[in-house]
């Protein structure tokens, strides 16, 4: 039997994670590097990104594009590759909730949440998906959350790309997986991240989520690293098309 631990070795592995400046997607870009991954970190604040690769043990590069341009993905794609060559994983953290309540939501505020949250993953794996087929292995991770089941206040456009995530993450399995390309989606639960800041700027309703969960707590940023390396890694060789919930079980209740 092969060492175990070799599954989740990620060395040889170039990997390319949207929203790597901030939160998870920060997260998800140091926890690949120090696996061994050569990581291309893109988001649009540029600060932020030499932040995330000054404080990241490994190979990176911090790449600053504008994710909402859909028109310019082909160009992002050949960026994403000139560092250390196409992307064999490809994580889409990137996200906004514009928290509107349903009255309330503006073409605008719908059309950048949708094009963000859901076109973006889409169409930028679309672009980077023949070199994975070339290989014949590849690992995509989406990024849904509890809105991609559950309807919460002033989440009306999220939930709505969220829900489209759970089932564009299925479809996409069926389209590739018989070439090697895994995709499955994580679900956080409530984790501390700028996009969370208004949960968590109220204690008292931090708490309730928090005991909302079958563990009794909210979530911390390591949580999510071994979910994410099973997702990305060797491990996962015959998982494809799952969501995955780290939510501390706050679903199961």
């Amino acid at each position: 039997m092969a060492d175990p631990r070799a599954l989740f070795d990620l060395g040889g592995k170039v990997a390319c994670v949207t929203g790597a400046s901030a939160g998870l997607g920060r997260r998800a870009a140091s926890v690949l590097a120090q696996a061994g991954a050569r990581v291309v970190g893109v988001a649009r604040r540029q600060d932020a990104l030499a932040d995330w690769q000054a404080a990241t043990r490994g190979e990176t590069h911090a790449l600053s594009f504008d994710l909402s341009n859909r028109a310019a993905l082909p160009e992002l794609a050949e960026q994403v590759a000139a560092p250390f060559g196409a992307p064999d994983i490809l994580i889409h953290a990137a996200g906004i909730n514009t928290r509107q309540d349903a009255d309330a939501v503006t073409p605008e505020g719908w059309d950048i949440t949708l094009g963000l949250n859901l076109t973006v993953p889409f169409f930028l794996s679309q672009q980077l998906v023949p070199h994975m087929k070339r290989k014949g292995w590849g690992r995509i991770v989406n990024f849904a959350s509890l809105q991609s089941f559950r309807a919460f206040p002033g989440g009306l456009a999220y939930g709505a790309s969220k829900g489209g995530i759970a089932q564009m993450t299925r479809a996409m399995a069926e389209a590739w997986s018989r070439d090697g390309i895994n995709v499955n989606a994580i679900a956080p639960g409530f984790f501390p991240t700028e996009l969370t800041s208004a949960v968590f700027d109220d204690p008292d309703r931090a708490a309730r989520n928090a005991a909302r969960t079958c563990i009794g707590r909210n979530g911390l940023p390591g949580d999510l690293d071994g979910p994410l390396l099973f997702l990305c890694s060797q491990a996962s060789a015959y998982v494809t098309g799952q969501l995955l919930m780290v939510d501390g079980g706050y679903t199961a209740k």
